[in-house]
C-alpha cells in the first residue's frame, strides 16, 4: 500500500505503513558502508522522443529491465556519490551537491548518455533526503550516502547510444569508515594492469572503470595488501590513483609543508574530495601543487626524508593514511606505518566543515532542511 501525493517534477508513493522507529534504529546499528538502504528511492525516466519525463519518489525496491536492456549488453551505466549529514543546530545539509550534478553531466557526455539538468539533480536529492531525514545518522564520521545513478534500459541489441534511460538516487545511512579509528592501508603498485589510457573513461565515473579494476584490487590482496595503486598507461611510471580514490603526498620543502596530488590528465577522475582538500590547504597553513609523481620519487623521497606522509581521499572515507607500500620491487614504510599529523588534520578540517562544527567559509554546504 502507499499513499500518493504530487509535487512539481515528482509524483510521491510513500510506503504505507513506514518502518517503525524501533526497527529503523535496528537497521542503523553497527553501520557499515553500503549495506543498509533507506525506505525510498527516486526514479526519472527518459526518452530521446519525449526528454525527461515525470519524477517519481517511491518505496525503495527492485527496478525491472528487459533481458536486452542496453546497459546489460554495453554498459551504458554512470554514477556518483555524496553524503548528507547531520548539523549540530539540527538541520541537514549536503556537501558540495551542484559539483556532483556537474561531474555526473560530464560522465554522461563521455558515454554518450543524455544529461540530467542540475537543478533536477539537486531536486531529487533534497526531496529524498527530506522523506529519508530520519535516516541521517548523528555521529561525527556518520552520514546518509547519496547514489545517484543513469543506466541505459532500451531494449534493443546493437552497438549505440542508447534511446532510452532511467535516472535513480538511492540513499544508505553510512557509519564511520574507520569505526576504530584511522588505520594506515597497505597498497599494491600494479605492473600488471591500469586504471585508464589517455582517450578512454578515466575521468568518468562509469560503471566500467570499476569492473575492470576489480582484477587489480584482487591481485592486491593476494599480495597482503589493502588496496592497489594504478600507474599510467603510457610509461607506466607515473602515479594516478589508488583504488577509486585520488592520491596526495605531504612534502617537506624548505620549512613549509606541500601538499602534491597528480595533476589531472583526462585519465584521472576529479575527486572533489580531492578539490576541496586542495582549498582547505591553504587554509591550514600548507602550500599545494598538481604535478606528476613518479614511482621513483616516490621511493626516493621516502628515503630522503622530503617526504613525510601518504594519504588518499574520496567521498567514502575522505582521508585513508597510508602505511606502506609494496611492488615487485620491494616494500617501504610510511611514517612508521601510523597515520599523520598532516592527514589527521585536514581530515578533522573537512569532517568539522560537513557537520558544521566549523564555519563554512567556502559555501560548500548545501541546506536540504
Amino acid at each position: 500500500m502507499t499513499a500518493t501525493s504530487t509535487l512539481t517534477n515528482f509524483d510521491v508513493e510513500l510506503a504505507n505503513p513506514r518502518i517503525s522507529l524501533e526497527e529503523r534504529q535496528k537497521r542503523m546499528l553497527n553501520l557499515g558502508f553500503g549495506k543498509v538502504f533507506s525506505e525510498h528511492m527516486i526514479v526519472i525516466p527518459y526518452t530521446a522522443e519525449l526528454g525527461w519525463g515525470r519524477g517519481t519518489l517511491k518505496p525503495y525496491g527492485p527496478l525491472v529491465l528487459d533481458p536486452a536492456a542496453s546497459v546489460l549488453h554495453y554498459g551504458q551505466a554512470i554514477f556518483e556519490g555524496f553524503k548528507a549529514y547531520r548539523q549540530r543546530d539540527g538541520h541537514i545539509r549536503t556537501f558540495r551537491p551542484e559539483a556532483n550534478a556537474h561531474r555526473f553531466n560530464q560522465s554522461a557526455r563521455r558515454l554518450a548518455m543524455p544529461e540530467l539538468p542540475e537543478a533536477l539533480f539537486l531536486e531529487a536529492a533534497d526531496l529524498l533526503i527530506r522523506t529519508e531525514q530520519d535516516w541521517v545518522p548523528k555521529a561525527i564520521g556518520e552520514s546518509l550516502y547519496l547514489r545517484p545513478f543513469m543506466i541505459a534500459t532500451e531494449a534493443a541489441l546493437g552497438i549505440k547510444p542508447a534511446s532510452e534511460y532511467v535516472f535513480v538516487i538511492l540513499a544508505s545511512p553510512a557509519g564511520a569508515y574507520f569505526p576504530q579509528g584511522v588505520k594506515p592501508v597497505t597498497v599494491w603498485i600494479s605492473d600488471d594492469y591500469v586504471r585508464a589510457a589517455p582517450g578512454g573513461t578515466g575521468a568518468a565515473k562509469c560503471a566500467g572503470n570499476y569492473a575492470a579494476s576489480l582484477v587489480a584490487q584482487a591481485q592486491a590482496k593476494g599480495e597482503g595488501c589493502d588496496q592497489v595503486v594504478w600507474l599510467d598507461a603510457v610509461h607506466r611510471r607515473y602515479i594516478e590513483e589508488m583504488g577509486g580514490m585520488n592520491i596526495m603526498f605531504v612534502y617537506q620543502e624548505q620549512g613549509e609543508t606541500v601538499i602534491v596530488t597528480p595533476e589531472l590528465t583526462g585519465t584521472l577522475l576529479p575527486g572533489i574530495t580531492r578539490l576541496s582538500l586542495l582549498q582547505l590547504a591553504k587554509q591550514l597553513g600548507f602550500k599545494s601543487e598538481e604535478r606528476r609523481v613518479t614511482v621513483e620519487e616516490w621511493e626516493a623521497a621516502l628515503l630522503e626524508g622530503r617526504m613525510t606522509e601518504a594519504f588518499a581521499c574520496g567521498t567514502a572515507a575522505v582521508i585513508t593514511p597510508i602505511g606502506a607500500v609494496k611492488s615487485r620491487k620491494g616494500e617501504w614504510i610510511i611514517n612508521r606505518r601510523e597515520t599523520g599529523p598532516v592527514a589527521a588534520k585536514m581530515r578533522e578540517a573537512l569532517l568539522n566543515l560537513q557537520h558544521g562544527i566549523t564555519p563554512d567559509s567556502y559555501g560548500w554546504m548545501h541546506t536540504v532542511c
